[in-house]
């Protein structure tokens, strides 16, 4: 018996001291995806779904929830089950090889994928500090002394100005900002504005896994990028989109260096997605790792290799428009973009200076497939941000980033909401100053919002003419139409036949439609201007 007893000792204590390493169990499949198509709600808001929507994006099973009792049979089996994601369809766990191999024989997984990238590598001597250079940047004297404010040359450079002064500033455009915590936005000046206003519309830290994204002692360069977007200091800073919603997410803990980060990343933007964003804002990107198991060779930055810029597509996928930093390696021996700016249908933000050169930190591009990145750039050599109760200045693709999604949410504030946000990559892209040439530092140039908003006032005279609102969408066939006039309306399927005519009143409108699973245009003429949206019949 103390044999079988030290023999069992022993087993056991072999499998405590095991390597592991993190790896992805995905599941097959999401039993429980009728109950979500038959109420979407449940899941996604009215918001998130009006995206859909506006861009004629269909539900999928991305968009169910994960099933839970794969996730709590996970637990039972001993795993540790911190962050998981229903986009990918799994749960992340740290694994010996045996246990990967018991995991991949349950019945409802379908694979397990290992986030180890380099099997010979192992802890570093010293942890990655990505945001050392971030830290020494900060050294600029505190400003004060401008009458429009120190953010002018910086807007004006991306040509912003013209829709600030048409009205133009972000209102009602949600944007999540995905980074480090948020110190001092709870409570500094520089973000009363944004405060009193209501803009601040959720916080949650994806890390510690509570809603408190306010502490002092992080690394405040998620309130900085911020600051750059939405801050406010009267007579000295002005923002990018100073009356845009924010989403305040945590996912990157500047203390360490881990593949769990890109977890936390695609975790927070599965909830900025839930909660209806227009935008996403991060200023962060991964390359190599504290345990050099988990480090990314440039080959990997192809755009769907890292779990991350997977993660960043299907944001995209879902009509998001995500903008990510394309990293400050310009001239260290690494000097490529990180995942996720390698992300095809991501848009990712280089760094000039205030003459238009590119920044001599901003990382180089393409991407390992070929695909051009950056897509364009914005000033990020001594960029002013706000932040707590002042004004300063730094450097980063990180600055640039900001600058660049505060400029993307006016414009999205003026197109139309049925615009595919393709075509505003493709317009903002073909309007930066070196397109249609392009370089592998700059991508297409400095950003020229007003010359896109110019374009697009060009194409049509009827961008601020009110769409009929269509809820819920999707739905059964029965759904209500709201319209600010009485008018006539025809709805056509995909082919263009016809299939329900009628008149609506000013106001609420119920309607029940006898039609298919399918995507269908309600037309509509309103004050005599031609207005659509789609509808999608589930």
């Amino acid at each position: 018996m103390k044999k079988l007893l030290l023999v069992s000792f022993l087993a056991g204590f072999a499998v405590m001291n095991a390597q592991t390493e993190l790896v992805f169990v995905f599941f097959k499949d999401k039993p429980n995806k009728a109950a979500f198509y038959a109420n979407p709600l449940s899941e996604l808001s009215q918001k998130s779904l009006d995206r859909r929507s506006n861009l004629g994006i269909a539900l999928n099973d991305q968009d169910a929830p994960i099933e839970p009792s794969y996730i709590q049979n996970i637990k039972d089996l001993g795993f540790t089950v911190s962050d998981y994601s229903k986009w990918l369809n799994g749960v992340a766990v740290n694994a010996t090889a045996t246990q990967i191999d018991q995991l991949s024989q349950l019945s409802y997984v379908d694979y397990v994928e290992s986030f180890v990238k380099n099997p010979d590598g192992g802890k570093r001597a010293n942890k990655i500090d990505k945001f050392k250079k971030f830290n020494s940047e900060f050294s600029g004297k505190t400003v004060t002394d401008f009458n429009y404010g120190n953010s002018y040359s910086q807007i004006n450079q991306i040509n912003l100005l013209p829709l600030h002064e048409a009205g133009f500033t972000g209102t009602g455009i949600a944007i999540a900002v995905i980074d480090t915590g948020f110190p001092y936005v709870n409570t500094g000046s520089a973000f009363q504005r944004m405060r009193e206003n209501g803009h601040i519309k959720e916080t949650y830290n994806f890390i510690t896994k509570e809603s408190n994204v306010y502490d002092t002692g992080v690394n405040p360069h998620g309130a900085m990028c911020l600051g750059i977007i939405g801050g406010y200091i009267e007579n000295t800073f002005v923002g990018a989109a100073p009356d845009a919603d924010f989403y305040l997410y945590a996912s990157e803990n500047a203390e360490v260096e881990i593949p769990e980060e890109e977890l936390y990343w695609i975790e927070a933007a599965e909830e900025a997605d839930r909660k209806g964003v227009d935008v996403i804002s991060t200023s962060l990107g991964y390359t190599e790792f504290d345990d050099s198991r988990y480090d990314y060779t440039y080959a990997d930055m192809d755009g769907t290799t890292s779990f991350i810029s997977r993660g960043a597509q299907v944001a995209s996928d879902k009509g998001i428009f995500v903008l990510i930093a394309a990293g400050n390696e310009g001239w260290d021996s690494w000097h490529y973009i990180s995942a996720p700016a390698d992300n095809a249908s991501v848009f990712s933000v280089g760094a000039v200076t205030s003459s238009g050169d590119s920044s001599w930190f901003s990382s180089f591009g393409p991407n390992s497939a070929g695909v051009v990145k950056p897509d364009a750039s914005a000033r990020g050599t001594d960029t002013y941000y706000a932040y707590n109760n002042y004004s300063d200045y730094g450097s980063g693709t990180s600055f640039a980033t900001p600058l660049a999604a505060g400029g993307v949410a006016c414009l999205l504030q003026f197109v139309p909401k049925s615009l595919s946000r393709e075509n505003v990559k493709d317009i903002l892209r073909q309007k930066s100053s070196l397109a249609p040439n392009y370089d592998d530092q700059m991508g297409y140039g400095i950003l020229n919002f007003g010359d896109a908003y110019s374009q697009y006032l060009a194409v049509s005279e009827n961008y601020n003419i009110p769409s009929l609102q269509v809820y819920p969408n999707p739905n059964r066939g029965e759904f209500f139409i709201e319209s600010k006039a009485a008018a006539s309306v025809s709805i056509y399927d995909m082919s263009g036949r016809k299939i329900y005519s009628g008149n609506i009143i000013s106001g609420k409108n119920q309607i029940k439609l006898n039609a298919n699973a399918g995507t269908y245009i309600i037309s509509s003429e309103i004050n005599g201007k031609k207005v659509s949206e789609k509808l999608i019949v589930k």
